[in-house]
């Protein structure tokens, strides 16, 4: 219970409980690849994935496979990528890319499944976009749809 500033007393309702708290991880986002990609041996190459499963508000440019932070949404934003190779690669390398640079990286081998997760603050304009790399001893990646995949959401604070 709460006292108005008349001293009267305020009954308990969920309304006046949660007034303030709570919130959308809004923007969010996820993408797959829609199709085949080929990672030539011990190349760098941005990872193709180009069908958003959902977009709250519009910062998925899948026509270029990156997320863009919407005007006035620059906050700490939770991203994940992953990639279903068609064989065991040894090693592996998914990084992400902020405007351009590699700003997170992880390794992984001999494994035909491999994923990157962070939390990073971002501005607005500022976007991500996922890279890959193989060192089979030959060209390799996905042969199919829905094999990587990209999201996040901003975080609330």
């Amino acid at each position: 219970s709460d006292t108005s500033a008349s001293g009267a007393l305020r009954k308990m309702t969920r309304a006046n409980f949660v007034s303030g708290v709570g919130g959308t991880n809004t923007p969010n986002f996820s993408a797959v690849n829609s199709g085949s990609q080929t990672i030539s041996h011990d190349t760098l190459t941005k990872c193709s994935i180009t069908t958003e499963t959902y977009d709250s508000d519009s910062a998925y440019d899948a026509s270029n496979s990156k997320f863009v932070v919407p005007s006035g949404e620059g906050g700490k934003y939770h991203l994940v990528a992953s990639i279903n190779w068609d064989v065991n690669v040894n090693p592996n390398v998914i990084r992400f890319f902020k405007n351009g640079s590699e700003i997170l990286a992880t390794t992984w081998g001999p494994t035909a499944q491999s994923y990157i997760v962070g939390t990073l603050n971002l501005s607005a304009s500022d976007y991500i976009e996922v890279y890959c790399y193989q060192a089979s001893g030959g060209s390799t990646g996905w042969g199919s749809a829905n094999r990587v995949y990209f999201s996040g959401f901003k975080i609330i604070e």
